[in-house]
């Protein structure tokens, strides 16, 4: 942008750059911006307009009980509270899925099983039908935030057996 700025005393007025940036129209132009996608943002949260059918059938309900499969150190199975052993692991999953539905299965297994046999057991939980698989842990002291409770379990013959805690 180019202005008049006097000169040396001189007649002839003389032509110079100033160096300013004007920033008014960029300004502007975000304003706009701002305006434009604050009007469409809800309009594109809405989806798609559809009139849904009526029907008689029940809600799908959630189970009351999580689906939790332990591994103990002593290779013990357990399917929520009850002892299975490995043969009837897959049945007695399938039949689970069937009754309450799709939903997730939560694995424990203690951290002393190898690796190889956690991946096993992981296969076995695809084969029974359940996609939706979620591994448990405990967060450790050291990596929890200040101020969080650090779920522990007691000590005893049921250890890696107790109650996972789901809530954070």
């Amino acid at each position: 942008m180019a202005g008049l700025i006097p000169g040396n005393g001189s007649s002839r007025p003389q032509t110079k750059i100033m160096a300013d940036i004007n920033v008014t129209p960029m300004v502007d132009v975000m304003l706009v911006l701002l305006v434009i996608f604050m009007v469409t943002a809800p309009l594109l949260m809405a989806g798609v307009p559809v009139q849904l059918p009526k029907t008689s059938a029940q809600k799908i309900a959630k189970p009351e009980k999580p689906v939790i499969v332990s591994l103990t150190a002593e290779r013990r199975l357990y399917i929520r509270d009850e002892e299975v052993n490995a043969g009837s692991l897959i049945p007695r999953l399938s039949s689970i899925h069937a009754a309450e539905g799709d939903g997730f299965v939560f694995l424990r297994a203690d951290k002393t099983i190898p690796y190889g046999e956690v991946m096993e057991l992981l296969g076995r939980l695809d084969a029974s039908g359940y996609k939706r698989i979620s591994l448990l842990s405990e967060a450790s002291a050291e990596s929890a935030p200040a101020g969080s409770i650090v779920h522990k379990e007691a000590e005893g013959s049921h250890a890696a057996h107790g109650k996972p805690s789901l809530a954070p």
